[in-house]
């Protein structure tokens, strides 16, 4: 019978939620919704040193607000909890117990400045076949000395015994059949008593074991780690259950070489993480992509196609078309630069599709934000406003540089516009047209234009000159939408004002 497909996402709490942890849960939930599996969220906190108060929550809400469901796990519960490591001690203490006593692994004393000094002894010293046996360890100490260190609660750890000499296959569903030989491994701390927590080699195999994972897709920087589990599988004797491995491609800098990280987007002006993080150390803020104003539909889309394609040149899917057309077949083995440029672009595209209530109603905190109340203008005011300018934003916040005079009479003039069309005559000029917006019967776009045209091309004006001075009265600078667009929204007496405001505040450069 098939195993039913079960996929598990397993950060650890130690800081914000990387956008590269963000691609791999992703990945897991396309996978899993694809083939009618189960997406569990399991939270590896075996670090305690390294967790960070916040970090679990941040974790659980970055993946509700891109909308990674999750259907077992923290927060969720499900058949298999409890799903926090801290919490799974008892557990694990039978697995550790099992290994020794079927001697797979053994008991090791080695100190942090004996450990240090075995290393400085020789290059690239491991912990090993060849150098085991001159250590303070059960293998070479009488098991009564180990029983009464233990007994007298001297710290240990429990070590992985590798045998050399074997070539480990681990089967990848990305990069196909990967061997390695066991003596380039050393033998691994799967367990200390300082805090009575596993590591996250033994951790990870038991709780995948346990879970009933089927697929474990992670980074490409667990790849070195993935014989060691297979070697463990066969430990426990679970090689039947043993999950199909996934390693995905890294993420990498968008210029030269590496991972991409932080100092990436701190450097480039870019979120590395999906959501603002204020870290409860230092204090320090960072951006994040929602704060920042995108959509999660666009960082979905945007993320899903780095370091995979759908096999055709479709660029924008919904989640539901992702899932439909995921599969590994289509997975770089190559890292993945990141293109933080083009998440802009999806992000713009997205905004075209929002309706204009939907983008007014978003954009009412940014005119909060500005000194604007937004209860001073009905919806259909805003909405038809934004509507106006949408296509040329990449983000909500951009709104205000596109649309913020609809709400704020300019109190500065674009000092390039004014010297290139203001002239001395350009204040009785405005004066008229003045008149002729108030003798004009409809203030509507299309029966308006008419009537200023006609005025400007009977009085012999320049066109360019007299519709630029007539924008910089009412927008402070020569951009926006259609002209009469703008003024059939806007209040007919706020437009004059306007008008008159700029005839006495507008002066020529000297």
């Amino acid at each position: 019978m098939e195993r039913q497909v079960r996929v598990r996402f397993a950060p650890s709490p130690t800081g914000p939620l990387h956008i590269g942890g963000v691609r791999t849960a992703l990945y897991n939930y396309l996978f899993a919704r694809r083939n009618n599996g189960v997406m569990i969220l399991r939270i590896e906190d075996t670090d305690s040193q390294r967790f960070v108060p916040g970090a679990e929550d941040y974790i659980i809400e970055s993946l509700k607000w891109l909308g990674i469901g999750i259907d077992e796990g923290v927060g969720h519960g499900g058949p298999h909890g409890p799903y926090r490591q801290s919490e799974r001690r008892d557990i694990y203490r039978i697995y550790v117990k099992q290994l020794l006593d079927a001697g797979k692994a053994y008991i090791a004393f080695d100190t942090p400045a004996e450990l240090e000094a075995a290393r400085a002894s020789k290059p690239n010293w491991q912990y090993d076949a060849t150098t085991r046996m001159s250590m303070r360890n059960s293998l070479t100490m009488p098991a009564d000395e180990v029983k009464s260190l233990i007994d007298n609660g001297e710290k240990y750890v429990v070590r992985f015994l590798i045998e050399p000499g074997r070539d480990v296959e681990v089967n990848d569903l990305v990069r196909g059949k990967v061997t390695i030989n066991s003596s380039v491994l050393d033998d691994k701390v799967l367990y200390k008593s300082a805090d009575d927590l596993p590591t996250y080699h033994l951790a990870n195999i038991v709780d995948d074991h346990l879970m009933e994972v089927s697929h474990v897709i992670r980074g490409e920087e667990w790849l070195p780690s993935a014989p060691l589990h297979v070697l463990l599988y066969e430990a426990f004797g679970w090689t039947d259950t043993m999950p199909q491995f996934v390693h995905l491609p890294l993420l990498l800098k968008p210029d030269g070489k590496g991972k991409l990280s932080k100092r990436d987007g701190d450097r480039l002006g870019f979120p590395v993480f999906p959501l603002e993080w204020h870290d409860p150390a230092s204090g320090a803020i960072s951006a994040g992509y929602r704060e920042n104003g995108y959509l999660p539909e666009a960082v979905v889309n945007f993320l899903a196609l780095l370091g995979w394609n759908p096999g055709d040149d479709t660029e924008i899917m919904s989640m539901d078309e992702l899932i439909n057309k995921f599969s590994f077949e289509h997975c770089s083995k190559a890292g993945a630069k990141f293109a933080f440029e083009k998440g802009k672009w999806f992000n713009h595209q997205y905004l075209q599709e929002l309706d204009d209530a939907t983008l007014a109603r978003l954009f009412k905190p940014v005119l909060e934000q500005h000194g604007v109340n937004p209860a001073d203008y009905s919806d259909e005011y805003i909405a038809r406003a934004v509507g106006m300018v949408k296509s040329r934003i990449n983000f909500v916040s951009d709104l205000w540089d596109q649309a913020g005079f609809f709400f704020a009479a300019p109190t500065e003039y674009e000092p390039k516009a004014v010297k290139k069309r203001w002239s001395e005559d350009m204040p009785r000029i405005m004066s008229e047209l003045i008149e002729v917006l108030r003798a004009m019967p409809s203030w509507k776009s299309a029966e308006a234009e008419p009537v200023v045209l006609g005025w400007i091309a009977d009085n012999g004006y320049h066109l360019g000159n007299v519709m630029n001075a007539f924008r910089l009265t009412v927008v402070g600078e020569c951009k926006g939408p259609h002209m009469f667009d703008i003024t059939e929204l806007m209040d007919p007496e706020e437009t004059i004002r306007r008008i008159e405001a700029g005839i006495e505040r507008i002066k020529l450069p000297e």
